[in-house]
């Protein structure tokens, strides 16, 4: 708690003195902390015995029973300014009050919060109160939610008219720093569909813990987007972090999302090429007795993988397959050019998978930016991790022959393998 006094001198005509008018009190509003001791303790056949014992017994700020714990039972209230994260709230109140003896009227009280590239007005009237008698005040609570970080100065204005007719002014300014309370970093993974996952590394920089209530992705108009930071079971979706979600300062949390485009986005391959816009993460966390704060990162960008004039991606493929068997999977053409291509498909076999069907048969003609799916069947030959490759695209136009390998991979198993042996 700081306290201001701010005094504005008047002279008199009948009486060459100078005379208090007005004092003003300025405290930050925060929640009080739980007291805490310095537990002494000692054997009992020391020489001081008991006594440690028996003055922690008494002690009215110590749990009862439970007296060698640090913390206690009642509430301390703040000793000093503290810190200020980016994303909680900023609370002051404001007191102006009449120390002389004298009526003063025509009183404006403003609060203006300066930031590095704005200046607000906090202040909950800009209305000029009629008069104050002596030993009165005027009272204001200002709040607001910090959105910068760096250095911000509060500057508190008072104005008022003297019996005299006098209009006096005074203002007082009160700097203090904003800091960042977390370290958020980002990293995308593209997988072999048109799927994109974030990884979120958010990372507790304060001194204290936090509560994270809540961590959402808000995606853009472009995607859908999953959460994959809980685990179902029992027709139940516990969180991956447990049921008390603690950051402790400096400890490091990942939280995962799994973004797929909407599919009128989807159908349109030149809609997600370059750089385009994920969404925003909105984070709210709780402090000390439940003081809340929330942070909302900057629209997140990704640069979308370069597939050249020919994407070919799977739609369908199983994760096992029998040793021998044919197997089915679906393949996705795109033409990511700007003309018409003519293509034509063409299978070569590998030393592990075999394909099975007409090699270099025409698939016709493929629009700008329009798909088309081939299922196709093929079996492995060999027991393990498989990849699959051998698939050729040529565009009968300009001779051009594209080559996919390592599309996939599929696990391969023996169904006569007895899992006994």
């Amino acid at each position: 708690m700081k306290r201001i006094i701010l005094e504005s001198q008047t002279s008199q005509h009948l009486k060459k003195i100078k005379i208090k008018i007005t004092s003003y009190f300025l405290m930050r509003l925060t929640k009080p902390t739980l007291f805490t001791n310095m537990p002494v303790t000692c054997e009992d056949r020391d020489l001081p015995g008991d006594l440690f014992v028996r003055l922690m017994k008494d002690d009215p700020s110590t749990v009862k029973g439970a007296e060698t714990l640090i913390l206690g039972e009642m509430l301390t209230l703040p000793q000093n300014f503290g810190n200020i994260f980016l994303g909680e709230t900023f609370s002051s109140y404001i007191s102006v009050h009449n120390d002389s003896n004298q009526i003063v009227k025509d009183i404006l009280v403003k609060a203006d919060l300066q930031t590095s590239s704005q200046r607000l007005n906090l202040s909950a009237s800009n209305s000029a109160v009629s008069e104050l008698k002596p030993e009165c005040c005027i009272d204001d609570v200002i709040h607001h939610e910090v959105k910068e970080i760096g250095t911000h100065i509060l500057v508190c204005a008072v104005s008022y008219t003297t019996q005299m007719g006098e209009k006096l002014y005074f203002r007082k300014f009160f700097k203090f720093q904003v800091l960042k309370p977390l370290d958020v970093k980002t990293k995308f993974y593209n997988a072999e569909t048109d799927e994109v996952f974030l990884e979120a590394q958010i990372q507790n920089i304060t001194t204290s813990p936090m509560f994270m209530e809540k961590v959402s992705l808000e995606p853009s108009m472009m995607y859908n987007v999953t959460e994959l930071n809980s685990v179902s079971s029992d027709n139940e979706s516990e969180s991956t972090f447990g049921k008390m979600s603690y950051l402790q300062p400096l400890d490091t949390r990942q939280y995962l999302y799994c973004l797929k485009p909407k599919p009128e986005f989807a159908e349109k391959a030149g809609v997600i090429k370059g750089v385009t816009v994920i969404g925003k993460l909105d984070i709210v966390w709780k402090t000390n007795l439940g003081e809340r704060g929330r942070l909302q990162t900057s629209q997140l960008q990704r640069m979308a993988p370069g597939y050249g004039d020919v994407r070919l991606s799977l739609e369908l493929i199983p994760d096992t397959v029998s040793l021998e068997e044919p197997f089915d999977i679906t393949c996705k053409i795109t033409n990511c050019s700007e003309r018409t291509m003519d293509l034509e498909l063409e299978m070569c076999n590998t030393r592990s998978v075999h394909w099975c069907g007409v090699s270099g048969r025409q698939l016709g003609k493929l629009s700008p930016n329009a798909s088309l799916s081939i299922p196709l069947t093929l079996l492995s030959s060999v027991q393990g991790l498989q990849s699959i490759s051998g698939l050729r695209l040529t565009d009968t136009f300009l001779k051009r022959t594209y080559e996919y390998d390592d599309i996939a991979q599929v696990c391969v198993v023996c169904p006569y393998t007895s899992p006994e042996s």
